[in-house]
């Protein structure tokens, strides 16, 4: 199983170089199922639409993950009540809309798992993520609940991502860190077999401040005259991981960073 996992998706720049280029990626890189964080995909920068959550589908997109700006538009609580392959966090304060975790199948009948995750420190408030974690894993087993589960831990701060990685190896396929837009250079399997790497980066203009317009964010952090962030709208990269997975273990045999356009271009 070839699981390719893309990170937080940047404004029209990041959806279109998805939208135009994923089906090809997926048949050159032979790609079985396909994961993409949306949370920041809207042409504001933050939040996503259903009208978006639709374009990714029919480019090959299987499931779409999110993060702190869920709710940023407000329409999609409604879509995510309906629509199964949009998460958000987990370990939202519940009730919320939607759900954080579900078992998909594939047209081979191969069930995985995907949980969304959000992490506690620098982050909007939510429940313990670990504790969350913890009664997760007490519920689902790998290889008897599902043959393989990613887990996207979207959260600001390294070590955080590092422990949680840690807290799963053995027991989850991927957990891949989103949120921070740059990709992390350490993607690598964990001792019992867990494919990992700290943040994926994003989907989006890299000659930018973590997406957003540049110039505007310098001025922002001098103190000049500026407005409300926006994204740039140069060419975008697409950034991620692809895991390949072993089906009678579930676990990882590999896993390597994937970069592709743009400005940061390695195939």
């Amino acid at each position: 199983m070839r699981i390719l996992f893309l990170g937080d998706v940047v404004g029209n720049s990041g959806c279109s170089k998805i939208t135009r280029n994923l089906l090809d990626q997926i048949k050159k890189n032979k790609i079985d199922f396909v994961i993409v964080n949306g949370e920041n995909a809207s042409e504001t920068g933050v939040g996503l639409t259903k009208e978006i959550c639709e374009d990714f589908f029919k480019c090959g997109v299987n499931v779409i993950t999110t993060g702190n700006h869920v709710w940023d538009q407000k329409d999609i609580m409604n879509f995510i009540d309906k629509e199964n392959r949009l998460l958000r966090p987990k370990n939202l304060f519940e009730p919320a809309p939607g759900r954080g975790f579900e078992i998909y199948k594939t047209e081979k009948n191969i069930k995985i798992g995907v949980l969304n995750l959000m992490g506690n420190v620098f982050m909007k408030k939510c429940d313990d993520v670990f504790e969350t974690a913890k009664n997760f894993i007490k519920e689902f087993k790998l290889k008897e609940d599902y043959d393989f589960l990613v887990v996207d831990f979207h959260g600001e701060i390294t070590s955080e991502k590092n422990a949680i990685g840690y807290y799963f190896d053995g027991k989850a396929s991927l957990v891949v860190g989103t949120h921070t837009h740059i990709p992390t250079n350490d993607a690598r399997v964990l001792k019992n077999g867990t494919a990992y790497q700290t943040d994926a980066g994003m989907c989006g203009d890299y000659d930018s401040v973590i997406g957003m317009n540049k110039d505007n964010s310098l001025n922002r952090f001098l103190k000049k005259d500026s407005v409300k962030h926006f994204p740039a709208k140069g060419e975008a990269t697409l950034s991620g991981v692809i895991a390949d997975c072993d089906i009678k273990t579930g676990l990882a045999n590999s896993v390597q960073s994937y970069i592709f356009g743009g400005q940061l271009n390695n195939n």
